[in-house]
C-alpha cells in the first residue's frame, strides 16, 4: 500500500513540475510579447492559460483519488493539500498571464510612450519565483521556499517604481492616459502574479512543517 501511494505521490509531483514549467512558460511569453509587442507571441501565452487550466483539473483529480482511496495522514496528508492548493494559484498566474497578453494584443499599434523598463524585470522576478516555488516542494527545501518569500518584496518594490513612472506620464501628458494606464495594469498583474508566488512558497512551507506563515494553527 505505501509503495503505491509513493508511486501516485511521484506521479503527482511529476505533474506539478509540468504545470510549474507552463506557468513559467506563460510568464515568459508575456514578457517577451510585451517587449516585442508581437502578437503571436502574446496568442501563444494565452494558449498556454488554457494547457495550464487542464493540468490543473488532472491535478486536482490526482488529489481527490490519493486523498480518498489512500486517506494519508499527517505528513502525506499535509503534501496532497498543499498540492491543491498550490494548483489553485498556478491557475490564477495562468489566467493573469492571459489577461496582461489580451492588453498587449490590443496596444500592438501603438508606440510606447515610455520605456516600460520595469515591467519586464517584474516578468523575470515572478517567473523565477514560480520555479523556485515548485522545486522547494519537491525537493522539500525549505530555505529555497524561503528565498521566495523574500523575492516578493522585491515585485513590490518593482511594481511601485513602475506606478511612480506611469503616473508621471499621466499627469504630465493627458493625451496618454489610455496607455498609461494599460501598462499600469499590466505591472499591476504582474504584481498580483509575485503574490500568487508567495502563496505557492507558504503552501510549500506548510507541506514541510506543517506551519503556515499566516494560519496560527499546525498539522
Amino acid at each position: 500500500m505505501r509503495k503505491n501511494f509513493d508511486e501516485k505521490l511521484n506521479e503527482l509531483n511529476q505533474h506539478l513540475i509540468e504545470m510549474g514549467t507552463l506557468v513559467e512558460k506563460a510568464i515568459t511569453l508575456t514578457h517577451k510579447g510585451l517587449v516585442t509587442q508581437n502578437a503571436e507571441i502574446a496568442q501563444e501565452a494565452i494558449d498556454c492559460d488554457h494547457e495550464i487550466d487542464d493540468l490543473e483539473k488532472e491535478i486536482e483529480s490526482m488529489c481527490l483519488k490519493l486523498l480518498l482511496l489512500h486517506q494519508p495522514v499527517a505528513k502525506d496528508l499535509r503534501v496532497v493539500s498543499a498540492a491543491l492548493k498550490m494548483i489553485t494559484d498556478m491557475e490564477r498566474i495562468g489566467d493573469q498571464c492571459a489577461d496582461i497578453s489580451e492588453i498587449i494584443i490590443g496596444m500592438l499599434d501603438q508606440t510606447y510612450i515610455k520605456t516600460v523598463e520595469h515591467i519586464p524585470k517584474m516578468a523575470q522576478a515572478t517567473a523565477k519565483m514560480v520555479t523556485n516555488s515548485i522545486d522547494a516542494y519537491v525537493k522539500r527545501d525549505l530555505a529555497l521556499a524561503q528565498t521566495v518569500l523574500e523575492a516578493d518584496n522585491e515585485v513590490d518594490e518593482l511594481f511601485y517604481a513602475a506606478k511612480s513612472d506611469l503616473t508621471g506620464v499621466i499627469c504630465s501628458n493627458p493625451d496618454n492616459i489610455g496607455q498609461a494606464i494599460d501598462l499600469l495594469m499590466i505591472a499591476k498583474y504582474f504584481e498580483r502574479i509575485g503574490d500568487h508566488a508567495e502563496n505557492i512558497a507558504e503552501w510549500v512551507e506548510f507541506s514541510i512543517t506543517g506551519h503556515h506563515p499566516k494560519m496560527q494553527s499546525t498539522l
